[in-house]
């Protein structure tokens, strides 16, 4: 059973999402402010926390990095500032969803499922892949060059992981924006170019693995 950790500073929106998490058979956490949910994720493990921006103590994005220093867990933010910058600062911190105020708790559950989805790996899928001296561990989610561990944001590892399970496959930048950040995500070439020097940068030797298609995304060379 999957348990959810609910960050939110509004009782109300805290009880209608734990009415339909409950509903569709998860265990659910509450915390009001961005600090309780810090401690409480370094004390306790979870498969997924929905996050809201706007909190006293500690703001959502803020609570973010400081989880991201102790644990990888999956995060959808909830927000009632939809503007774009805000979703762009969301996902370089490695967040997995966006959603804006007022949303659909239905809606909601669907996105969770995706997440939780997206970061399972499939039964079928090795426990490791290996590209000369790149390997990605895929339980563990960590990423080593020439054995020695490199530290990637969780959307860089997620990036990473689909262009190598996808290697020798032209990928457009739209299909990587779809199928990494999300069905609905409305980002633009910044966020994957930025991401790609960043695992370029990390891949060290190996960063030609990574090649540029002019005009059409890039693809990952095995």
């Amino acid at each position: 059973m999957a348990t959810i950790l609910i960050v939110d500073d509004e009782q109300k929106i805290r009880n209608v999402i734990k009415e339909y998490a409950e509903f569709n058979g998860f265990t659910v956490s509450e915390a009001a402010d961005g600090m309780d949910a810090v401690n409480m994720v370094r004390e306790n493990d979870y498969d997924i926390i929905i996050m809201d921006v706007m909190m006293p103590k500690l703001d959502g994005f803020s609570a973010v990095k400081e989880i991201r220093k102790v644990k990888d867990i999956p995060v959808i933010m909830l927000s009632a500032r939809g503007e774009e910058y805000d979703k762009l600062f969301g996902f370089e911190l490695g967040i997995d969803d966006y959603i804006v105020k007022p949303f659909s708790p239905k809606e909601l559950m669907a996105r969770i499922n995706v997440a939780l989805t997206r970061r399972s790996p499939a039964k079928d899928e090795p426990e490791k892949l290996i590209f000369d001296g790149v390997e990605i561990s895929i339980p563990a989610r960590q990423v080593t060059v020439d054995k020695q561990p490199v530290e990637l944001t969780p959307k860089e590892y997620d990036l990473l992981f689909y262009l190598a399970e996808h290697r020798n496959i032209a990928l457009s930048r739209d299909q990587l924006l779809r199928d990494v950040w999300g069905y609905d995500y409305y980002g633009d070439d910044r966020t994957i170019d930025t991401h790609i020097k960043n695992l370029r940068n990390n891949l060290g030797p190996y960063r030609d693995k990574i090649v540029t298609l002019r005009g059409v995304g890039y693809r990952f060379e095995a």
